[in-house]
């Protein structure tokens, strides 16, 4: 019997079986918070045993923190009032990953079960995929993240208050053949943790502002495909850091460079036949009725969805005009200056890009706001507005196309949405509206270098 690789994975018993063949004392085992932040432990064999076919437990605080540990004080599902109680976990056989820094050392993912399951990233994702097989489709998926790397460290960056930090690389040189070879190594050891992790990486290129990067991740099922998304973003930061450089998926770091997104490809098959349910030869673009009534979906709800995939105070800096990120509801056909790029070709390769996501959107959260407002779209059978031609960001559009501002006002469009409702449930829509609010009013608290500058003195 030839010896288990992590990829191959699929039960309890290969997963039982391959920690054997390896004769591993312990195995890391994580899961993602509501921000898209990975927590998790190390876990004894023969604890990690008995999970697999009865899961585990897991302090429900990290249900109810922020992105720096602190308590949210408006959320039902936990809190002081609740005690902070363990919640029930699964492990998942099937996302077992090699952890190449650690020897012969195995990750798996797992997912919150009973009430928890409700507020859980993964498993909202998971149960609108659900829906999408309910409605006899196949969905596929794969995201582009652009991150800035730095010639620092966690401690200099504190120590420099986050102020005169060193880019790895300077200037504006947008895929800089130069860049790559000169580095080659960096490029090299970042491919092959991608490969060794199976979140293979199709394409890694310089984009244009000092030391940023722009990685495509392979197509997958779109379950598989948001694991790889936030297994790159927490490994690549792991595989910086032990390198002595710092890797950031902020949606904007600077106001001098444009922001980093997390652009989402998504198609849908026939689940009955496997056949492409977006492209049709004979329709205008390669566009199915489907895929049309998939766009306008996504096109609909975008303002209702925003939070989702603009999630922090800082995603609403990135949506400004002529820095690569849309300001409207719009579309177009192989246009980039909309939010919404329909991507003719083949029944292999017809797609749409929802270009709106920023790079620190959780990715289990922006792809099931994704593909769910396009679920919605082909069962209401809605028709999508004139798409763009030519630049969006110098044309006028209708009122309703308007994206939210800020946070705050994108958690109370999410908080009001019916459809949003329909799709996540009440519980995922109320918890995480009120930490959306949560993340406004903990920016409110601060007092910025700006405001500093413009009033101290003057006012």
């Amino acid at each position: 019997m030839s010896r288990l690789q992590a990829r191959d994975i699929r039960n309890s018993q290969e997963a039982r079986r391959i920690i054997e063949e390896r004769g591993l004392s312990h195995v890391k085992v994580g899961m993602f918070d509501i921000d898209g932040v990975m927590l998790g432990k190390y876990m004894r064999r023969d604890k990690f045993l008995n999970a697999l076919d009865n899961g585990f437990a897991f302090c429900d605080v990290v249900l109810g923190w922020d992105s720096k540990d602190e308590l949210y004080d408006n959320v039902r599902y936990t809190g002081w009032h609740t005690g902070y109680p363990d919640a029930p976990l699964r492990i998942l056989p099937e996302t077992c990953r090699d952890v190449p820094a650690e020897g012969d050392m195995l990750l798996f993912l797992a997912e919150f079960e009973g009430p928890a399951e409700a507020i859980c990233p993964r498993g909202l994702l998971r149960r609108v995929l659900d829906k999408a097989r309910g409605m006899g489709f196949g969905v596929s998926g794969a995201l582009e993240y652009e991150f800035f790397l730095f010639d620092e460290t966690p401690q200099s960056i504190r120590d420099k208050g986050f102020r005169d930090l060193k880019p790895f690389t300077p200037d504006m040189m947008g895929y800089s053949m130069l860049r790559s070879s000169v580095h080659a190594e960096i490029y090299h050891e970042l491919l092959a943790l991608a490969e060794a992790m199976d979140f293979p990486i199709e394409g890694l290129h310089t984009e244009t502002g000092p030391g940023v990067l722009e990685a495509a991740i392979g197509v997958d099922e779109a379950l598989a495909a948001a694991d790889k998304g936030a297994l790159f973003k927490v490994f690549t930061k792991v595989w910086a850091q032990r390198r002595g450089l710092m890797a950031t998926f902020m949606a904007k770091w600077s106001p001098d460079y444009p922001g980093q997104s997390g652009h989402i490809h998504l198609s849908l098959t026939h689940a009955d036949s496997g056949a492409s349910a977006f492209f049709d030869a004979d329709k205008p673009h390669g566009m199915s009725d489907l895929q049309r009534h998939f766009v306008a979906g996504q096109q609909a709800l975008m303002p209702e969805l925003l939070a989702m995939l603009a999630p922090t105070i800082n995603s609403y800096t990135r949506l400004i005009p002529g820095f690569w990120a849309p300001t409207d509801a719009t579309w177009g056909v192989e246009n980039r200056t909309t939010a919404l790029r329909v991507i003719p070709g083949s029944a292999k390769s017809q797609r749409v890009e929802y270009r709106l996501g920023s790079a620190d959107a959780n990715p289990y959260l922006a792809m099931a706001a994704a593909i769910g407002s396009g679920l919605h779209g082909i069962q209401q059978r809605l028709e999508p507005e004139a798409p763009v031609v030519g630049n969006a960001y110098e044309q006028a559009h209708p009122a309703h196309q308007a994206l939210p501002r800020t946070l705050w006002d994108a958690a109370q469009r999410l908080r009001v949405s019916e459809a949003a409702r329909g799709l996540f449930g009440d519980d995922f829509v109320e918890h995480f509206a009120a930490t959306r609010e949560w993340e406004e009013r903990q920016f409110r608290r601060h007092i910025t270098d700006w405001e500093l500058d413009r009033y101290f003195e003057i006012i």
